[in-house]
């Protein structure tokens, strides 16, 4: 392979990121995330992306712009037809399998991650094992309002779904349990 073709490539692949990250940034554009420290959401996306990136051997095109998407249908006013006019439509339902259904309540929501999770191709079980990942790290270090007893609900429930897709890649899954050990160390928690 010629080194214009490895750079063609990379460059490709660089459009397309930075192409989502610009939709993302400007659709998130005024949330934060939730905790005293007003991190800018954007931060979560790239956080979850470049977790992919570090841990899997050659993640797809698709599978890295549906990362930096994945709570654009469910926590903003984008459309799935935009999505897919601009990013395609193996990306578009990549991130319809991590979205949630805003219209049931909190509870019927994790629930249903729990009951579905299983079914979800491999790029949704990616995104959702990094998702927890860097849910369970942004808990335990910038939601200082948060009670032990809520970080552990959050970190529970996380588990189960975690533990209908633990098959799916191993770097990815042991660093879910990395931060899940950390979090009962910090927490004050034994087994």
């Amino acid at each position: 392979m010629s080194n214009s073709l490895i750079n063609k490539t990379v460059q490709n692949t660089l459009k397309k990121l930075f192409f989502a990250l610009e939709y993302a940034a400007n659709m998130h554009r005024f949330q934060k995330r939730k905790g005293a420290a007003g991190i800018p959401y954007i931060n979560h996306l790239i956080e979850v992306s470049n977790l992919l990136v570090q841990k899997l051997e050659k993640p797809s095109d698709e599978l890295l712009v549906a990362a930096v998407l994945h709570d654009v249908l469910e926590d903003t006013n984008a459309r799935e037809d935009e999505i897919e006019k601009r990013f395609g439509n193996e990306v578009l339902s990549i991130v319809c399998e991590v979205t949630d259904d805003m219209r049931l309540s909190s509870s019927q929501r994790k629930e249903l991650q729990i009951q579905t999770a299983k079914g979800l191709s491999f790029e949704a079980h990616c995104i959702k094992i990094a998702d927890k990942t860097c849910n369970i790290r942004d808990i335990l270090y910038t939601r200082i309002k948060w009670s032990r007893k809520r970080k552990m609900q959050y970190i529970n429930w996380a588990i189960k779904v975690i533990e209908q897709i633990r098959d799916t890649h191993p770097g990815l899954v042991e660093e879910f349990y990395t931060i899940v050990r950390k979090s009962k160390e910090l927490l004050d928690i034994s087994d």
